[in-house]
Order: C-alpha cells, then structure tokens, then sequence
C-alpha cells in the first residue's frame, strides 16, 4: 500500500531501503537487550560472590563485565545511529490517499468537481489586479520591493480598509459554527512543522532562524502544534478553530511564476480552519465536506465566480489523504486561481505529534486532521478586484463587507 502512495503521488521515496534499514534496527536493538540481560546476570555474579568474599573471583567477574560492558555500549552507539537513519526514512514514508483521488502528475490534471457563480461579461477591457490598485492609490509595489525585496509589497488607503473588512467578516462568518477563534504563532519550532508533514520535505519553502526555528506559512502547523503530546477528551470532538496569523513563504519552487502583484507573496495573511476530530474514515469525510463548504460560503456571500477541483496524487503532499481547491475566476487571466485548499490526513499527522483521545472503551486512539483556508489576503484581493471592477476603473464593493467599509459600496479614485 505504501509502495502504491509512493506511485500515485510521484514522490520519490526507496522504500526497500527502509525495509533494510529498519531490518537492521531491529537486530540491533535485539542484540542490545542480549547484553542488558548479561550486564543483569553478569552483575548480580559480582554481587554474589562479593557476599562470598571469594576476591578472585569477584575480580575475574568484574573484568568479565566490563568486556559484556564495553560490547553493549558499541551494540548501544549503533543503535543510535541505525535509529537514527530510520526516523529520517520514516518521516518522509507518505500517507495512503484515498481511492477517489485521480491519477496524475501535476495541477494540470486536477479534476473538476463543480463551477459557481456567473462569469463577469464586460462591454471594455478589463484591467488587471495591478492597474487597478495603481489607479486609486491602493498598492505600490515598487516601494515594496525597495523595502522587502523581491514579491514585495505595500498595501494602502482603500485595500488596508479591505484587508481590514475582510478579516472582520470572516470571523463574524465562523460566529455562529462553533469554531474557536485563535491567533497563534507564526514562529514554530522544529517538532510541530516535522509532525505537520511541513518537515523534511518542505524545508526548501521555509525561512529559518539561527535558533533553527521556522517561520510557518500556515495557522495549521501552529494550532496542530498546541495540542501536541495531548490526550483529548473524546467528549469535546471534535475541535474546530479558526486561527490567524502572518504567514511567510519563500516560494523557492515558483521561480518565475506569478513575478508580479498579489497571487505568489512571501508575506501574506491567513485565517485557517482546523477540526480535530475522531478516528474514523466517515468522520474525516464528513468534516471535509463541512469545510470546504464553509469556504465556498465565502465565496459566494463576496459574490466570486469559482470551482471546485479535486486534487490528483501528484498535487497531493506527504500526508495528504485527499484534497479540495477551490479556484476563483480572474478576469485579466481568463482563468480560474487557487484561493483555498481543503485537506484531511487521517491520523498521519497526529501519530507524529502525539495528539490522542480515549475512546469509550478506555483505548487510546489518535485523532484525526483536517485543514482548509477560511481566507487568506492579500490573494483574495485580486478576484475581488477584478470581478467587481467598473469601465471608469472604480471597485464596487460586495455587500457583504461594505458594513465593515463604514457603508462604503464603492471603491472610487479620489478627486
């Protein structure tokens, strides 16, 4: 089965090796417990001839024992390093994905599940993310990247507000589906990006501090990573939050893509759904539903053309068991772009961080994950600009954040 995972989500990955190396471990470790029980043997020896005050023995004992000693400590630093070299092949085995996952090897071949809304049909030619926000005074991306470098970017006047907006109406969104609202961290230590599945894998995508921490590029690894090592009351799943924070990537795989404006950022924010949940198939699948129809209610209460796709195994990562996107239309493009990605990993991720509950048979099981994008900004900007934008270059604003826009329906340029 995990030979089949391997294939069908075109990872590259010898898993015979771990077969060796494991092989080899596990003869190590019963070698080890061979000479523990000698040292046990060999020392109650010395102890009963020293009751004997037989000297010359006891003294040939001890020496016997410091040979049997000596052996178990190599036997012990091999140990080490064979365990060693397990847990790095282990870490990288990846999850089994469900049989409805497709075939295929990129994005590319994605398949289409459902499409909302109507396409906007202009009588002019529509204006991409950049004109637009360059026309009234809502971005400048030069100054941006004079301060941050390349992807950077400042935000200004009526897209602060709208970042601003957008924030207040996802949460009052969640008010009333039980979520608890978090704000975590973005700078994680090692453990919860490793038990994520973020680690060793996406090492590459992270930016890493001298203290050998890593800033996250989701709520998830945090919020993951505050139940750690925990045993959770099966009364109290499943758990779900909504978590905020800044998030940062490095986009190291996206050279040349998305250069300019909005859709490909190394610093973005992210409002993050993730439940908790029992261990079961039905539960998970149930959940997955749930969440990425939280996220299409977004998207339709902003009123954004978008679809549904379903990942195929090479658009699937390490612990991935299926996997939604949803894609909004942008206009300037023709084309639809992610905006939200909804994932479960059964217990892939809470075998590796510990998180477990007691079930009513007073078994300890391991929870299950799932994760999606309630929003993350500045990306949704550029649907909603474009999607709402009028032939005189002014944004009509959705109704459903003008009451955080102070009644504001119009994104207008100053006279």
């Amino acid at each position: 089965m995990i030979k089949a995972a391997v294939e069908k989500k075109h990872i590259s990955f010898d898993l015979q090796r771990l077969i060796t190396v494991d092989d080899a471990r596990r003869k190590l470790l019963a070698t080890v417990e061979v000479r523990r029980a000698e040292q046990g043997i060999a020392n109650e020896k010395i102890a009963a001839a020293g009751t004997a005050a037989n000297d010359e023995e006891r003294t040939k004992l001890i020496e016997e024992m410091r040979a049997i000693k000596q052996s178990a400590a190599d036997e012990e630093d091999k140990l080490k390093e064979a365990t060693k070299a397990w847990q790095a092949l282990m870490v990288a085995v990846p999850n089994i994905p469900d049989m409805s996952v497709p075939e295929g090897k990129s994005d590319k071949e994605n398949v289409e599940v459902r499409t909302w809304g109507e396409k906007p049909n202009f009588s002019f030619t529509p204006k991409n993310h950049l004109e637009l926000m360059a026309d009234l005074n809502m971005a400048d991306f030069e100054r941006g990247a004079k301060v941050a470098g390349f992807r950077g970017y400042t935000l200004m006047n009526d897209a602060v507000l709208l970042t601003q907006a957008l924030g207040s109406f996802v949460l009052a969104h969640f008010g009333g589906k039980n979520f608890t609202p978090m704000i975590v961290p973005s700078l994680v230590k090692k453990a919860p990006f490793i038990g994520t599945g973020y680690l060793p894998q996406g090492e590459e995508d992270l930016y890493k501090t001298q203290d050998d921490d890593h800033l996250s590029g989701s709520a998830e690894v945090a919020t993951m990573g505050y139940f750690m090592d925990e045993v959770l009351d099966k009364k109290s799943l499943p758990r779900k939050i909504l978590s905020y924070s800044p998030c940062f990537r490095r986009e190291a795989g996206s050279h040349g893509k998305d250069t300019k404006g909005l859709i490909r950022v190394h610093e973005f924010y992210k409002y993050e759904q993730v439940v908790l949940c029992e261990a079961s198939h039905e539960e998970s699948v149930k959940h997955h539903e749930e969440l990425t129809a939280n996220a299409e209610e977004i998207m339709q209460a902003l009123g954004l053309p978008y679809r549904v796709v379903l990942n195929c195994g090479g658009d699937l990562g390490l612990g991935q068991v299926k996997k939604y996107d949803i894609e909004a239309w942008v206009p300037s493009e023709n084309t639809y772009r992610e905006t939200h990605s909804a994932s479960y990993f059964h217990d892939f991720q809470a075998r590796r961080l510990g998180i477990r509950y007691r079930d009513d048979d007073g078994k300890l099981k391991f929870v299950h994950s799932l994760n999606n994008t309630a929003l993350a900004i500045p990306r949704i900007l550029v649907p909603l600009l474009e999607n709402n934008q009028n032939e005189d270059g002014s944004i009509n604003i959705p109704a459903a954040l003008q009451p955080f826009m102070g009644g504001k329906t119009k994104i207008e340029r100053a006279v």
